[in-house]
C-alpha cells in the first residue's frame, strides 16, 4: 500500500513527519480524508481533531485551526496550535474550559467574547482528543480481563 508524507508544523515547532496511510482533517467545510495520490488541495482547517492513519495504528492530534496543503505525495499542515493526544494535560484543559464558559456567562466587559468562545472550543476539543486516548488505552485491558 502506498504512503503519504505527512508533516505538522506550527510557530513554535515541527510536531510531526512520517509517512502514513490516510491523513482525517477538520476542514471549515467538513471532515477531509487525504490518500496518497490526492489531487492538490489547499483548505483552511478548523478546531478539531486531526487524525493520521499508519497501518493498524491511529494517532490524534488537537489543533485549533490553520491551512492544510494537499500535494500528491504530501500534506503539510500549518496549525496555530497543534497537541498529540498524548501531550494534553487533560486537568489543564478541563481547567481552562470551565474558565471559559464562567467568563462567558459573566460577561466581563473588558473581555473580547470571540477570543473566549475560541478557547472554549479549543478546550473541549483539547478534552475530546485526550479522552478519546485514555479510552482507546483501557479498552484492550477491559477486553483481556473479560
Amino acid at each position: 500500500m502506498s504512503t503519504i508524507r505527512c508533516d505538522i508544523v506550527t510557530v513554535e515547532r515541527q510536531v510531526y513527519s512520517d509517512e502514513v496511510d490516510m491523513v482525517v482533517a477538520p476542514g471549515i467545510m467538513g471532515t477531509l480524508g487525504i490518500l496518497p495520490k490526492h489531487a492538490p488541495l489547499i483548505t483552511a482547517l478548523e478546531e478539531g481533531e486531526l487524525r493520521l492513519k499508519k497501518g493498524e495504528e491511529e494517532e490524534s492530534f488537537a489543533v485549533s485551526g490553520g491551512y492544510m496543503e494537499v500535494r500528491p505525495d504530501r500534506v503539510i499542515i500549518m496549525a496555530g496550535t497543534a497537541e498529540q493526544a498524548d501531550e494534553i494535560d487533560e486537568a489543564r484543559a478541563e481547567a481552562a474550559r470551565q474558565r471559559a464558559e464562567q467568563f462567558l456567562k459573566e460577561k466581563p466587559p473588558d473581555m473580547d467574547r470571540a477570543a473566549i468562545e475560541g478557547a472554549l472550543r479549543r478546550s473541549r476539543v483539547r478534552l475530546k482528543v485526550a479522552r478519546k486516548r485514555r479510552r482507546r488505552r483501557t479498552l484492550p485491558q477491559e477486553r483481556i480481563q473479560e
